[in-house]
């Protein structure tokens, strides 16, 4: 996952809680599941990386969320780290052994993250209103987030880079319009295939051309790119949460990429906003 903006309102009594759209950016060759219930844990909706066996990006019945975006660091990639995936599984799946607030979580995962290559990871549970990110990167330390809208990309928290500013403040504008925006306007948001004037390009130790093609939301190589979009809303009802997602898929089915994207999956359903589980 590679670019994720998200507005995020832990006050709120009614509307919106929690609003999101996000782009999974992968080599092509990497083959994976698109978003479902996971058999091995029924109360897990996420997609599933065939490889390493974690997610990027996935809820619960009971309401924790977890994304996760790479740190692009090229020459700091150790290809013997482990992967990265697991971080959002782990929370997901709610292991008894590990601590039960996003906080919590992240501070156990900070102890240990020298292990990994470069990550950003956001880590919720809606019922607690409560959202925190970590990134192994820069001296950072675990933090619950403030309300506002937010974006990570593949540096840390709110780095300017060009499509992050854009998107965000994208965000921003369709949540002022009213908390309920429609899923498909988010995905067609994401799907923008501009690239960045030179001068506006980050410097991170990749070729310019490289450069260029990665600073559009939407990207298309010839062994990379966005793989699929997630829009996501959670919203306050009474005494619940109603979830609603759609993952727009580039994958047939087959694992082979078919442009545009055409396979949807949605889902719906609800949380107790009165207490929060392992689920």
């Amino acid at each position: 996952m590679c670019l994720i903006v998200f507005d995020w309102r832990p006050d709120s009594r009614d509307g919106a809680l929690f609003t999101l759209a996000a782009n999974r950016d992968e080599f092509l060759r990497r083959t994976a599941a698109p978003l479902q219930w996971w058999d091995d844990a029924p109360d897990v909706l996420a997609g599933r990386d065939l490889v390493g066996g974690g997610t990027w990006l996935g809820m619960t019945r009971g309401g924790r969320f977890a994304a996760l975006t790479n740190y692009r660091a090229p020459h700091e990639m150790r290809p013997d780290a482990p992967t990265r995936g697991t971080l959002v599984s782990r929370w997901l799946t709610g292991a008894p052994d590990l601590p039960d607030t996003p906080l919590g979580y992240l501070e156990g995962v900070a102890r240990e993250g020298d292990l990994y290559n470069g990550f950003n990871l956001v880590i919720g549970d809606w019922a607690r209103r409560e959202l925190a990110w970590y990134c192994n990167r820069g001296d950072r330390v675990p933090a619950l987030l403030p309300d506002g809208t937010h974006g990570i990309s593949n540096a840390v928290l709110d780095t300017p880079w060009p499509k992050l500013v854009h998107k965000r403040a994208e965000l921003a504008q369709q949540v002022a319009n009213g908390p309920d925006v429609p899923l498909d306007n988010l995905i067609e948001m994401m799907r923008d295939p501009r690239i960045a004037p030179d001068a506006d390009l980050p410097a991170t130790g990749l070729p310019l051309e490289r450069e260029r093609a990665l600073s559009a939301a939407f990207i298309e190589t010839p062994d990379y790119g966005t793989r699929g979009t997630t829009a996501l809303r959670v919203r306050v009802d009474g005494a619940n949460l109603n979830v609603e997602t759609c993952e727009r898929s580039d994958d047939d089915g087959s694992h082979r990429i078919a442009r545009p994207g055409r396979s949807e999956r949605r889902e719906q359903y609800t949380v107790s906003a009165t207490r929060s589980t392992l689920a």
